[in-house]
């Protein structure tokens, strides 16, 4: 078992792979946070571990009479509430109609269950096998209010991930206005940390930022309604020295798209209290009498493995434990996709002419971009008439598709279902349908506006819509797209007290949609994309295995994008494309080959016009297509290691290796040319000591623990004299990636 209880002393001990997490039940009936970390174990008391000074604490406040030494805010807690001696950040703040702003949840009770219950309206971890996990619930109660406030602490077998949850419920008469209620805090006994945060903007999605813990409030959020580029719901923390393979290592995930708070406060007693849910700004929720209100689900992993193990978890938690459905553990097609080559200007002849291409060269998957619908000529019209284009298409979504499938293509399409334009006919039917406080100035992005989704007919017109179109065609990929945020946020359809709401019913009326669509057409292989990285999170995965990564297709800028979104996200999660050159979003030029190294690492695709291929270059194209299918599922599935890292230095190496370790692919990128350069090896992991491998570009072998601990060589580097027939990676951004097989599966003599 998982998790283990001291009942008498209650005393609660999760127990995953190679952690522990410890809390109690203190003298006041609250929680008391004991231990996060490296596995310990079991033992019939952990009382040793509780901590107190052996005189009163100066300059503070006591919840009992006469004992200086117990106060809220000099004790590691499990789910601190505000108002009672803890001055620190609360879990949990709420108003109460008397005026009250204290809570008070003490221990009532608790269950243990085998197995994880889902969260009602919302995305979250689950398991196929109740054997696969163990699930603790802590029942507390706050008599005065009649609230009770349920924690979920659910342990995977064999994992090191812990999911988190809490569920306030209003047994009163009279409301509870909801500030705060997070997924999850952590209190460490210290601020020796350092925290890791993915941050950036579009094009420029999810670049890795580190600082140290310093005195104070740290933290990252979205205000946007969307989880946002700017900040991603992630965040770690490692222990001093941690590095990508050793020492210990925190994370923190939210399971959520929209407005978040993650952060860490540092007190004046140099502890740290690490907190993630849903963004208490501008949030305020009516929770009516006999309501219950649901956070969403935070993930926490820990690793002894430095950053890299860290990452691993969180790979297969979201590969198998989020992503759900037909195509979780299928591999994905190579797709072209036509925007970065048309944009808006294309007729049915224009498609069917890159789809020839496509086919000549292997592609399996022909996509069809924004464009497609009635006068949608540019980004000013038409969003929310979703009605084919007879002008572009004169053989209607139906004909197109069956024609692209006659050449061998499975056929995608493009929407945004989430927005309208003023210039529509839904909007001059529907105005009120549209998301705005009422009586003041809309600001508009991307000349569109954003629907309701609080309402049911508003997500019916929606969704019977879409309905209508998948069934018309034979569509088999979807590309979900949102490409604005929310301004003056507010809901004609809901009274005055609610308008907190209206960000956080938006994601569940969402939610709710997409989860009806992806049911019912559960064949359909559904990408989520908002403006590229906007809502690139595990709420997304829930529903669509995998992500637009960033609108940004520069194989330069990508190596700092997907060397980022990986400490959080599976390669299989990214959608990764060979595009052209100058690229539409730097300007850079770089040649097929190191695009194509960078983007096989993960969904792969293009996104250009194949009409203008040379025949060199479908010749080169085919060939790249031809690798990445024999290598697919190791490239989408295996398990990917970091090895250098474009923010720290001029070169970039990672790879990925079998489940079994008889096979890797490791890859190489330089971006600026270096004069009279020095030679370089890259040391790689997760190989097997023992195995004899064999490089697949030139036939040489090597011993595993030689891979590892020697490194491979890189071929040299121009060196600034002549060029001969031998001379390679000569000018900027240059790569190379190699194939490394066991022998006979066999081991070294």
């Amino acid at each position: 078992m998982p998790i283990f209880i001291n009942e008498d002393l209650l005393q609660f001990h999760l127990q995953g792979k190679d952690f522990s997490y410890l809390f109690h039940v203190m003298e006041n009936e609250q929680l008391e946070h004991l231990y996060y970390g490296k596995k310990v174990t079991h033992r019939e008391s952990f009382s040793h571990l509780i901590v107190r000074p052996n005189e009163d604490i100066g300059n503070a406040t006591f919840p009992f009479e006469g004992n200086g030494r117990f106060s809220l805010e000099a004790i590691k807690q499990e789910f601190p509430s505000y108002g009672t001696s803890d001055y620190r950040e609360p879990a949990i703040q709420l108003w109460h109609e008397n005026g009250s702003r204290i809570s008070d949840f003490r221990f009532k009770s608790f269950t243990v269950q085998k197995g994880k219950p889902g969260l009602e309206g919302l995305p979250a971890s689950y398991v196929e096998h109740d054997d696969e996990a163990t699930t603790l619930t802590i029942i507390l109660e706050d008599s005065e209010q009649k609230a009770t406030l349920e924690l979920f602490y659910t342990v995977f077998e064999n994992q090191n991930g812990l999911a988190r949850s809490s569920r306030l419920t209003n047994h009163g008469q009279t409301h509870i206005e909801i500030n705060r209620l997070l997924s999850s805090s952590v209190d460490f006994p210290t601020k020796e940390y350092t925290m890791l945060q993915l941050d950036g903007a579009w094009i420029r999605e999810r670049h890795l930022h580190k600082r140290e813990l310093q005195h104070g409030v740290q933290s990252i959020d979205s205000k946007r309604g969307t989880s946002s580029s700017q900040h991603n719901p992630f965040m770690a923390l490692a222990k001093k020295g941690a590095n990508e393979f050793s020492g210990e290592v925190y994370g923190f995930s939210l399971v959520y798209s929209g407005n978040f708070l993650a952060g860490v406060e540092v007190d004046h007693f140099e502890t740290a209290r690490a907190y993630i849910g849903l963004n208490p700004f501008d949030f305020r929720w009516q929770l009516k009498a006999n309501e219950s209100f649901q956070a969403p689900e935070a993930l926490l992993v820990y690793s002894d493995q430095g950053y890299n193990g860290m990452s691993q978890s969180y790979h297969h938690l979201f590969q198998k434990h989020m992503a759900r459905g037909k195509w979780r553990d299928r591999e994905r097609p190579v797709l072209i996709n036509n925007w970065e080559a048309t944009y808006f200007n294309f007729n049915e002849e224009k498609l069917l002419n890159i789809a020839d291409v496509a086919a000549e060269v292997g592609i399996e998957l022909f996509v069809l971009d924004d464009g497609w619908f009635l006068n949608r000529n540019d980004d000013t019209t038409s969003l929310g008439d979703w009605f084919e284009d007879k002008k572009k298409l004169k053989s209607g979504l139906e004909g197109l598709a069956k024609q692209v499938n006659d050449r061998g293509l499975k056929f995608g399409l493009w929407f945004e279902p989430e927005m309208i334009s003023k210039e529509s006919l839904l909007y001059k039917k529907h105005p009120e349908w549209v998301m705005k406080h009422k009586g003041s100035n809309h600001s508009h992005g991307r000349n569109q506006y954003i629907l309701d989704l609080t309402q049911e007919e508003v997500r019916l017109c929606i969704l019977n819509r879409l309905r209508e179109i998948l069934s018309s065609a034979n569509i088999e990929y979807v590309k979900w797209d949102m490409n604005r945020n929310m301004t003056e946020i507010g809901s004609g359809f809901l009274d005055n007290r609610q308008q907190g709401e209206v960000a956080h019913r938006y994601m569940l009326g969402l939610y709710e949609m997409l989860e009806q669509l992806t049911q019912e057409f559960p064949d359909v292989l559904f990408e989520s994309c908002a403006s590229g990285g906007n809502r690139f999170d595990p709420g997304m995965l829930f529903y669509m295995p995998q992500a637009w990564t960033s609108d940004n297709t520069d194989a330069i800028e990508r190596l700092n994008i997907q060397y980022g979104t990986s400490y959080a996200y599976p390669t299989s999660m990214m959608g990764a494309h060979v595009s052209s050159v100058p690229n539409h979003q730097t300007g850079r030029v770089t040649s097929l080959s190191t695009r194509f190294h960078v983007s096989m690492f993960g969904a792969f695709g293009y996104e250009l016009d194949a009409t203008n291929f040379t025949e060199e270059e479908k010749e080169e194209v085919s060939m790249q297509i031809a690798f990445f299918k024999e290598h697919r599922q190791l490239l989408q599935f295996g398990t990917f290691f970091r090895l250098k890292s474009p923010f720290e230095s001029n070169d970039t190496a990672w790879m990925v290796v079998s489940k079994d370790k008889k096979k890797a692919i490791v890859a190489f990128y330089r971006k600026q040319a270096v004069p009279n350069p020095s030679f370089v090896t890259i040391e790689l992991a997760g190989l097997e000591p023992d195995f004899l491998y064999r490089n697949h570009n030139n036939g040489s072998t090597f011993c595993g623990d030689e891979l590892m601990h020697i490194g491979l060589q890189v071929p040299s580097f121009f060196t600034g004299t002549g060029i001969n027939e031998h001379t390679q990676l000569v000018g900027d951004y240059q790569s190379r990636v190699w194939v490394l097989e066991a022998l006979d599966w066999g081991k070294k003599e």
